[in-house]
């Protein structure tokens, strides 16, 4: 008598689709509190330290402690988990909502990126186990669209609920999606025991955390004290040394965060440099943007968020044509088309800065760096062995919103006097497109000889988040 697989469960298209909106929300958060930050600024009278805080603080947790929510989703089961993390943002976002000043509400974004982090990975692992498959691919392609999704909404809700009921709204709309999901989750997600023989290495994680943060703390000060004060080299230095203490650490632990030989491989490497540019590169400018339309140009933040939106059309075509493009091209060529096209999209509003300019200068450099992504992801998925495929994924996304912390702390830096007034002084914006473009353009020229030639493996789905 032969065994019969068991049915797959009715419920796991109920379980994509409130996971797909949890992450959702997640991804979104990183694009919509742009809008909100110049009417952030005056209603708290926040520093321009403080509000690259508010952008980077949710990124870099978000970012820094996304494989310990991997690792706790295997030791824990991945629907405690994912129920855990939920509740956090939840419960973070209407701190965020609620703060009186820039201590309560950088705080509560931090909460939100610890929130995020333990969702997302262990979102993402119920996905993969849920379905298999043909189902699974599509699965993963509704997941892997999230990205480009996730940001064009986050450019108009952002301007929508500013312009409306104000800017807590950016942060109170979590409130009632999160309940939902949460209610709804128990229901549809069955219950798996986790793996008690691995542990969570808390102190590769934190030291990790704690060295990306002194870099960012670093970066933020040299638009006060300049590049060569102590308040800028100290706070670099010390995330230098830690970094090397991280490394010390993942080498001698039983069950390390980080498995550092697949950092030794070049496709990986080069995959994850690729996303922690790209991601830098399309926030920072976003970031400069949405300073430049509302505080030099006199928008509202509904028309910003409109103004954007070529931006995340831009995005979501990149990453379209370079999915279908790259099995034909390979990732080292798309990887050097899609930064030089960047690089010529921010040298616009750099070289002649204005509404118009700005506008289509980020539109393309998001075309660029849609592709990018895609370059990104392909390079260092490559050729992994399936048993990899985790890690190196967390890798990545880890990469990418590490990226997104890092590129707002320097280009705050850089543009520092303009974010600072609303009078017309534009410096500080044209400069910081500036480098911008010129760092596009020397990742560009690097690309070519690093990121290892040839084409992805036939079947291999290319996905930018």
């Amino acid at each position: 008598m032969t065994e019969t697989q068991a049915p797959p469960d009715t419920r796991r298209w109920w379980a994509l689709a409130l996971l797909s909106v949890a992450q959702f929300m997640l991804i979104l958060d990183v694009t919509v509190v742009t809008i909100a930050l110049p009417h952030i600024g005056p209603d708290l009278e926040l520093s321009r330290a403080t509000l690259t805080w508010v952008m980077s603080a949710y990124t870099l947790l978000f970012g820094g402690l996304m494989l310990v929510g991997g690792r706790a989703a295997d030791l824990f089961g991945a629907r405690k988990v994912v129920i855990a993390g939920l509740a956090l943002f939840t419960v973070a976002s209407l701190v965020a909502g609620l703060a009186v000043n820039g201590a309560m509400l950088v705080g509560g974004r931090v909460e939100q990126g610890i929130g995020a982090a333990l969702l997302s990975p262990a979102a993402l692992s119920i996905v993969s186990t849920t379905f298999q498959g043909d189902e699974r691919n599509r699965a993963l392609g509704v997941w892997a669209s999230l990205g480009g999704a996730g940001f064009a909404v986050g450019v108009i809700l952002g301007g929508v609920l500013t312009a409306g009921p104000g800017w807590p709204w950016v942060f109170y709309i979590n409130l009632p999606v999160g309940l939902a999901v949460l209610a709804a989750l128990p229901a549809t997600i069955p219950a798996r025991r986790g793996d008690g023989g691995r542990r969570i290495d808390l102190a590769g994680a934190a030291i990790a955390t704690t060295a990306t943060g002194a870099a960012i703390y670093g970066l933020i000060n040299a638009g006060d004290h300049g590049w060569t004060a102590p308040w800028t080299l100290i706070p670099i230095a010390a995330a230098a040394v830690l970094y090397l203490a991280f490394a010390a650490i993942e080498r001698a632990a039983e069950s390390p965060l980080v498995n550092l030989g697949i950092l030794t491989r070049r496709a990986t490497t080069a995959g994850a440099v690729l996303m922690l540019v790209a991601s830098g590169l399309l926030i920072a400018e976003f970031f400069l943007g949405s300073f430049y339309l509302q505080h030099q140009r006199g928008f509202s933040a509904l028309a910003t968020g409109l103004l954007f939106l070529p931006a995340a059309v831009g995005t979501i075509v990149g990453a379209t044509t370079a999915g279908h493009a790259i099995a034909h091209l390979g990732g080292r060529t798309m990887a050097g088309a899609g930064l030089a096209l960047a690089a010529a999209g921010a040298a616009v509003p750099a070289l002649w800065l204005g509404t118009v300019s700005l506008v289509a200068g980020i539109g393309v450099a998001a075309a660029g760096l849609g592709a990018t992504f895609v370059a990104a992801t392909t390079t260092a998925l490559a050729r992994v062995e399936h048993h990899e495929a985790g890690v190196t994924s967390g890798i990545v996304n880890t990469f990418h919103e590490l990226g997104a912390a890092l590129g707002v702390a320097a280009i705050s830096s850089i543009a520092a006097a303009s974010l600072i007034t609303t009078t017309a002084i534009g410096n500080g914006f044209t400069r910081g497109f500036g480098v911008a473009a010129m760092a596009a353009l020397v990742a560009a020229l690097v690309a070519v000889p690093v990121v290892p030639a040839g084409k992805p493996p036939a079947g291999m789905a290319a996905h930018a988040h």
